[in-house]
């Protein structure tokens, strides 16, 4: 049976952490959304918005060396480490590569890790309709963990599992109910996840420049009207000088006369005005009163079409 890749199960922010015995909570790895399908023959990668990724990571791609089921289609997160802890820049050094000599080329560089978290179809089957503990022990009797496959462990202290978030920089933690059902192209309160550190997709409208090279990003979201707002600009974070260089030549074919945001920016003076087509993750501590970004950092550029990129 050809599988066809599906949109995955979302959580919904939580504001406080659930009571009652159903729930159980994961740590939420800062990495790439990335579902595995095996057909019994061979083995294709997508990521949640149903882009192929089986080029990006073939270390997952022998799926008899660390699953025993004959078909299968598992969810998970794809990470890679910097300084012992999960980076979303480095992961996106994989995630960003097309050449199959370059992805060669970094799978020494930048090693990942598969940590897989639910079950979806096993041997010809749906799964997706049983129970969330009932996919957890399934998942746990297919997987053979290996240095690059590992199944998330769960936690009841949902609250305890937090702090040990906090106290180690990790992005977050996800709480699911234990007898929730997966719901394709889903997003309900029975998963939902507390993050330690904010985060959104941004669109690119415009940059500054020091001594001829970009340092600085200014950054916009679309409301529901299509209309291009500015939310604050980012200098800092993960972006290398050669990175910030080779930007620096590639706004030369994006630059235009008016600026694109419905808003001013607080550079406005200073600011080069590009097309509205470069998206970037940005890590940040709050939103303002006036609707700007407190601390925002740069993570990484990503494949994400900019109208997605909204308020809501």
């Amino acid at each position: 049976m050809k599988l066809e890749p599906i949109i995955p199960f979302e959580p919904v922010a939580a504001s406080e952490f659930p009571k009652g015995d159903q729930w159980t909570a994961q740590i939420k790895w800062d990495g790439v959304r990335i579902l595995s399908y095996f057909d019994g023959e061979r083995t294709k990668l997508f990521n949640r918005r149903l882009n192929e990724r089986t080029l990006q990571y073939p270390e997952l791609l022998q799926a008899e060396s660390y699953c025993s089921a004959d078909s299968f289609i598992l969810d998970g997160e794809v990470i890679a480490f910097e300084n012992g802890s999960p980076s979303f820049h480095e992961v996106m050094k994989r995630d960003s590569l097309r050449s199959a000599q370059r992805i060669q080329e970094q799978k020494g560089t930048v090693p990942i890790t598969y940590m897989i978290f639910d079950l979806i179809y096993l041997n010809g089957v749906w799964v997706k309709d049983k129970k969330l503990r009932d996919r957890q022990t399934l998942l746990s009797s297919i997987i053979r963990p290996n240095v690059q496959v590992q199944v998330v462990p769960s936690y009841s202290d949902i609250a305890g599992l937090y702090r040990v978030a906090e106290q180690h920089r990790l992005e977050g933690i996800v709480i699911k109910d234990l007898n929730s059902t997966y719901s394709i192209d889903g997003k309900d309160k029975r998963w939902m996840k507390k993050k330690n550190v904010q985060d959104l997709i941004a669109v690119v409208g415009g940059v500054t420049l020091r001594d001829g090279i970009v340092n600085a990003l200014l950054l916009g979201l679309y409301d529901d009207a299509g209309r291009f707002w500015y939310i604050g600009h980012a200098g800092s974070g993960k972006l290398t000088m050669n990175d910030w260089r080779t930007l620096t030549q590639l706004i030369t074919t994006m630059t235009v006369r008016s600026m694109p945001f419905a808003n001013k920016p607080e550079r406005y003076k200073d600011a080069i005005w590009i097309e509205p087509r470069l998206t970037v993750k940005i890590n940040y501590m709050e939103w303002t009163s006036n609707k700007t970004l407190r601390q925002p950092t740069i993570q990484a550029f990503l494949d994400v079409p900019p109208q997605e990129c909204t308020f809501s």
